[in-house]
């Protein structure tokens, strides 16, 4: 065995021996409160994994037994057709516990906030970027997730000016955090006479949601809040009374503003959530930009002014470049089929992050 075999064996050694001693710890009742729900947590994390150690020992085990019986003419055959369906099986299942081991993205189990913006194209990008925001939400049906939209200024066309939504669910940040970007449409508008194709561009931000923990802000010193009235599609009053928010967090600049709902106080809550995970994005930015510098993920960063898929309406098909990968059916993917993209992305980061380690 190499020494980074070794290495991973006694990693997995130590990972089995942690599981047993916390089913212990459990199941005799020693701890209580918060080291319990602690422990709980800890274990069932290192459970899948230890599923999988443990399969990947028994399919060891089975091909040394085959192995042994080669030098037995009447078992050899049997023996060699054992190995053969082992040759795949082993080192699936070594990788599949490495992909488990490596360092996990803390947000990665959390909702996330989605933000959708018209870019380049006028008109055209408003209406592209009603039609993406509408695939998220298809999308987080597919997943069982709860999509609560927290701003939508429509245009006068029926496209956006900007809109935002709080995914709610398990792993929404990982399913989704590689959605962040450019995306670029190339089709006939509707408002198109002479039938030219044009491009138009829409930028879309997945941000992981933070809690109040997350991010340290005073109110007082930190916060200038501006209430106004909500303005609708032409400029007409969506209500009579100052219940639209926009608020300014002093120190980096950033402003929130959301008059979807009547109340000013609901308003003023949908901003706080939004300002705080933007501000939460700067923070894990920073925290990874020195990663980013050593490893140049193939799926690349997730800052939101790189470009990274184009959907081409007269061609049926829609390009992902950071992988190269080409489906030739846009209506899916406009109706929320974007797993595969997805799954290729994670896949794609996946194998970066493996071979950054070995």
């Amino acid at each position: 065995m190499s020494g980074s075999g070794k290495g991973l064996a006694l990693k997995l050694d130590r990972l089995t021996d942690r599981a047993a001693e916390l089913n212990a710890l459990l199941g005799e009742g020693q701890i209580t409160g918060d080291a319990y729900v602690k422990a709980s947590r800890e274990l069932n994390e290192l459970e899948p994994i230890v599923a999988r150690v443990a399969e990947l020992r028994a399919a060891e085990k089975q091909a040394a037994e085959a192995e042994a019986m080669f030098d037995d003419p009447d078992m050899r055959d049997m023996a060699e057709e054992e190995l053969r369906e082992l040759k795949d099986k082993i080192p699936a299942l070594e990788r599949a516990i490495r992909i488990a081991l490596l360092p996990k993205d803390e947000a990665d189990d959390r909702s996330g906030i989605l933000e959708i913006r018209p870019a380049a194209g006028g008109d055209e990008a408003g209406l592209f970027a009603a039609e993406l925001f509408q695939m998220y939400q298809k999308y987080a049906a597919t997943q069982g997730w709860r999509f609560e939209v927290m701003d939508f200024d429509e245009s006068e066309l029926g496209g956006i000016r900007n809109a935002s939504a709080e995914i709610t669910g398990k792993s929404v940040f990982a399913r989704l955090k590689y959605e962040s970007g450019v995306h670029r449409v190339q089709r006939v508008p509707a408002t198109e006479s002479q039938g030219r194709i044009h491009t138009s561009t829409v930028t879309v931000a997945v941000l992981p949601e933070a809690e109040e923990a997350d991010v340290q802000i005073d109110e007082s010193r930190d916060l200038r809040i501006d209430v106004y009235r909500a303005q609708g599609a032409g400029g007409q009053h969506v209500n009579k009374t100052e219940s639209a928010v926009r608020v300014t967090h002093l120190p980096t600049g950033l402003a929130v503003a959301m008059q979807e709902e009547k109340s000013q106080h609901k308003n003023k809550a949908k901003a706080m959530k939004l300002l705080r995970a933007r501000l939460y994005e700067l923070q894990r930015a920073a925290l990874h930009a020195t990663r980013s510098a050593d490893r140049k993920s193939q799926v690349g960063t997730g800052d939101r002014s790189e470009r990274i898929r184009t959907y081409n309406f007269p061609q049926g098909r829609v390009s992902d470049h950071r992988i190269n990968l080409t489906l030739y059916k846009i209506d899916k993917v406009m109706g929320g089929d974007i797993d595969e993209f997805i799954d290729t992305l994670t896949a794609e980061d996946q194998a970066a992050r493996l071979a950054a380690e070995e």
